[in-house]
């Protein structure tokens, strides 16, 4: 008897010992193999977390566990699994060492979608967090879109260009998604980068992890940080020597999908090299800022026929070729040339006998406002957004009175006949609201909002989309799309640079009567893209050519824009074409959701 009451004592005393014992030391990648659980409409893999999988993240995860590493950096392509890093981090930071985080992403509205389309999915599919998180419709559950608290911690989401989103509480761990995408300044309060970081000056264990894609050499915050750190690459074991190396693009072999050692010039395949256990190798030492390199050669979700098909594609024109470079191979785009050349545009114009050449499928307007005139530029547009200038034309008047706004309206209300004697009209025109005669513009636009005539605003500055969302909060009601102009110019600038005819190519006419002459093609090239120095960080500027005149690259610029708030499924207007004489704006794709009833589409 005594015995007994002895033995069952015993267990009750080891069963006090396991509840009150510490938790097991874990990392971030142990906690993810333990515990995360990918959910079926975040992940083409849903079920239990493994990081052997991509075995190249276990020690980024666990990076942030060193204590002697305080910012991890992490350059990389897509297809890497970047975003997953993330939330492992945020996952193992919530559950097993709760802390104050911040994650920041570009904008407001991306740090809304990553909540609801990533955060939520893994909060509620991982059992260890699902009831960390109060109920968000339940009173004081501490519970927001972009802001939960959790026991021992929580987490702000916010964006870059919300200064108001960067200011006040403390945070332990800040995550900053997509850097090189984030504006100079938040607001007026200087480096978004920078002022996240502060926050983190009282704890004495803080973590700052930066990841990004990079962007335009001299230009990328990712880059500058990965050139400050440790710079590690993901090396692999050659499958004949054994020697690890780097996976590099010059060493793929395009005709058999393989890649030749560095050492023994031997060729092995994916799945040779793949075998191989990889490790980290830096380049670099640094007391506590590691940085790790990645590309698509490593990923396991990108196979190495298709890297090298995406890449086959993108090198058919600059502009394409400059998104694989930053997105397949994880690298700063390094500008060939900083402007166009005026000389060699004007002698590649050609003949079109015709008003409108036969591949042009749809027809836009940018109109520029000054104070003596209005200049106009009619684009048409065909497959892959090859472009063909129609007509430039100024009409000269007072923009204070209806008179020149009525030659306008006119103007953009013909129709242009195609060489086979087919007509068609302009689908969509942006008309610059800036200047003196702002009201002018919206009282002209709004009463012509169902023939897609829109008033734009440009912005300059990093960060900004070509084309944002409409507003209407102007006295007239009118829809107003404010255009990030920098990024147009980086588009048109890649476009003006092509030398053979196809995707993206620009063609310009000959005939004299159109308005592209040497002035025009001055206006066009007027700008050239430089990289200043504002308190140490890189921004890319367009300056302007002393004694220039830059209106047709802005009419340019807004014509492109109507192209894009258009939206056109050019396929469907190719059918339209074969089965009627005059044809428009159908069909198109809905686009930017803000074109009040009675625009059609």
């Amino acid at each position: 008897m005594r015995r007994k009451i002895q033995s069952r004592t015993l267990n009750l005393f080891k069963n006090i010992a396991k509840v009150l014992a510490p938790p097991p030391k874990l990392t971030a990648s142990q906690w993810a193999d333990s515990y995360r659980k990918l959910s079926k409409e975040a992940s083409a893999e849903p079920g239990q977390w493994r990081t052997d999988r991509a075995p190249y993240q276990r020690e980024i995860m666990d990076a942030t566990n060193d204590p002697e590493v305080e910012t991890v950096v992490v350059m990389s392509s897509a297809q890497v699994g970047k975003t997953e890093l993330i939330l492992n981090i945020i996952g193992y930071f919530m559950d097993y060492d709760p802390s104050p985080i911040l994650l920041l992403q570009p904008t407001l509205e991306m740090a809304e979608a990553f909540s609801k389309d990533r955060l939520a999915p893994m909060l509620r599919d991982t059992p260890v967090l699902k009831d960390k998180i109060g109920d968000a419709k339940a009173r004081n559950s501490g519970n927001t879109l972009l802001h939960k608290t959790f026991p021992g911690g929580h987490i702000t989401m916010a964006g870059a260009n919300s200064p108001s989103s960067l200011a006040s509480r403390p945070i332990r761990v800040v995550l900053a998604d997509e850097v090189d995408r984030y504006p100079l300044s938040a607001g007026t309060e200087g480096d978004p980068v920078n002022l996240a970081a502060k926050r983190t000056t009282t704890f004495w264990n803080r973590k700052k992890v930066y990841v990004s894609t990079p962007t335009i050499k001299g230009a990328s915050r990712i880059e500058t940080e990965y050139e400050d750190s440790t710079m590690e690459q993901w090396c692999l074991p050659c499958p004949y020597c054994g020697r690890h190396q780097p996976l590099t693009w010059g060493q793929i072999r395009f005709e058999d999908a393989t890649m030749e050692c560095l050492f023994c010039r031997e060729r092995g395949t994916e799945a040779e090299w793949k075998s191989g256990k990889g490790e980290w190798r830096a380049r670099r030492k640094h007391r506590n800022k590691r940085g790790f390199h990645l590309n698509e050669l490593a990923s396991p979700w990108k196979r190495w026929t298709d890297v090298i098909e995406d890449f086959r594609e993108a090198k058919k024109n600059t502009e394409t070729l400059k998104v694989w470079i930053n997105t397949s191979l994880g690298e700063s785009w390094e500008e060939q040339g900083e402007k166009a050349d005026e000389e060699t545009l004007m002698k590649r114009r050609e003949r079109y006998n015709c008003q409108v050449p036969d591949k042009v499928l749809v027809l836009t307007a940018g109109v520029d406002t000054q104070d003596d005139r209005l200049e106009v530029e009619i684009v048409g547009w065909g497959f892959g957004k090859e472009s063909w200038g129609i007509e430039y034309k100024a009409f000269y008047g007072d923009p204070s009175q209806s008179a020149i706004w009525n030659q306008l309206d006119s103007y953009l209300s013909r129709t242009w006949i195609h060489g086979n004697g087919q007509g068609i009209v302009v689908s969509c025109t942006c008309v610059d609201s800036g200047g003196h005669y702002t009201s002018e513009v919206y009282k002209f636009c709004k009463a012509r909002e169902h023939r897609r005539i829109f008033a734009v605003k440009g912005q300059g500055g990093d960060g900004i989309p070509f084309v944002g969302r409409a507003s209407r909060t102007n006295r007239e009601k009118a829809a107003l799309f404010n255009l990030g102009v920098d990024q147009g110019k980086e588009t048109l600038l890649s476009r003006l640079k092509l030398e053979f005819e196809g995707e993206g190519y620009c063609h310009f006419p000959m005939e004299g009567d159109r308005g592209y002459d040497e002035a025009y093609f001055k206006g066009l090239t007027s700008e050239k893209r430089t990289i200043k120095y504002y308190k140490g960080k890189p921004k890319v500027e367009w300056l302007k050519k002393s004694g220039t005149r830059n209106e047709p690259l802005d009419i340019r610029n807004y014509a492109t824009a109507a192209l894009e708030i258009l939206n056109p499924l050019f396929e469907s207007l190719q059918n339209s074409k074969q089965n009627s004489n005059i044809y428009n704006q159908k069909p198109v794709q809905k686009r930017y959701g803000v074109i009040k009833k009675g625009i059609d589409y």
